[in-house]
């Protein structure tokens, strides 16, 4: 028997067969050979990447975000997914890498996560087809300790751009993140380089690339869904704000549950996606409903990324 949940429990896990209004919402390229833009545009297409990638259009995506199944034993929904060799998940990675390449425009951006055991391997082949601008380090403030090893808390996620040159979108500006001042300086009397709200003081910073300051999606977080790698969407907020602009169109080829289309459409972008479980499908359509409503992103609020634990801003609206 199922267990009722907790009415503050808001996460998304309801069963396939609940999905049927999702799945039907949802796009299929079985019997098509290319599709324009405009068919796919603000869509979760269902099926096997290697399948629907070819007969998407090409030059048509301003950003690529992916978060393929890191080089571990994982189950999704009764797909399992085994670790392989470094060479043969480098030959992964660049079949996919490969097909997705020439759906980007020429000055789109690529975003690829992954850990520390798939990092390598990632960089790898991502180098041999776009120009690698940085890896990003983020804290998982979640993860399970280990007897003989170092607790796993963080993972990559590699930047990289189809141009050589600087022919490509980083709004700096859109990614700061607010924190608080602990020795405030004053010149002539006036703050300097912070400045004092009725919260407190704070200093807008530079993003690095070291982000403490993000959370996992928890069960009381109306984003949190029972899929197993889901990213939280603050995460996906300051990718999205930095590489792309309003009206742009945003490519998911692991679109799981669906956090870069919800971010994308919270964020005034377009979106497109592949993924092939419908369950996970179906999560992401209901998500993607529910943003209709409920446009906020936790720990973004007021155009500034706070830091993590700070719940008295969190429960702003934007």
């Amino acid at each position: 028997m199922k267990k009722n949940k907790s009415q503050k429990n808001k996460t998304i896990d309801f069963p396939l067969e609940e999905a049927g209004a999702y799945l039907e919402k949802c796009v299929r390229l079985d019997n098509e050979t290319s599709v324009p833009a405009d068919k796919i545009q603000d869509s979760i297409i269902t099926g096997d990447l290697f399948d629907i990638i070819p007969k998407l259009p090409h030059n048509f995506a301003d950003l690529l975000i992916a978060d393929p199944p890191y080089n571990i034993e994982k189950n999704f929904n009764g797909s399992q997914f085994h670790p392989m060799s470094f060479d043969d998940y480098a030959y992964y990675t660049e079949k996919w890498l490969s097909l997705a390449e020439p759906l980007l425009k020429p000055n789109a951006s690529v975003y690829i996560c992954c850990d520390w055991k798939s990092s390598t391997a990632i960089e790898y082949v991502l180098s041999r087809h776009f120009t690698v601008r940085n890896r990003i380090t983020w804290q998982r403030e979640k993860g399970r300790g280990a007897k003989r090893n170092w607790k796993n808390a963080m993972e990559d996620i590699w930047f990289a751009t189809k141009s050589s040159g600087d022919d490509y979108t980083f709004n700096v500006d859109a990614v700061k993140c607010r924190r608080k001042v602990i020795a405030p300086y004053t010149a002539d009397g006036k703050p300097k380089d912070w400045e004092e709200t009725s919260d407190g003081k704070f200093r807008d910073t530079f993003p690095s690339n070291f982000w403490d300051d993000i959370s996992i999606p928890y069960w009381s977080m109306p984003e949190n869904t029972a899929h197993p790698t889901q990213k939280p969407e603050k995460l996906l907020a300051k990718l999205i704000l930095a590489s792309s602009n309003k009206g742009d169109m945003i490519f998911d080829p692991f679109m799981g549950s669906g956090s870069t289309a919800v971010t994308a459409k919270k964020l005034e972008r377009h979106f497109c996606g592949t993924e092939q479980n419908e369950l996970y499908c179906a999560w992401a359509q209901k998500r993607l409903e529910t943003a209709e409503k409920d446009m906020s992103i936790q720990g973004y609020t007021d155009g500034v990324f706070w830091e993590r634990n700070t719940s008295s801003f969190q429960n702003k609206k934007k």
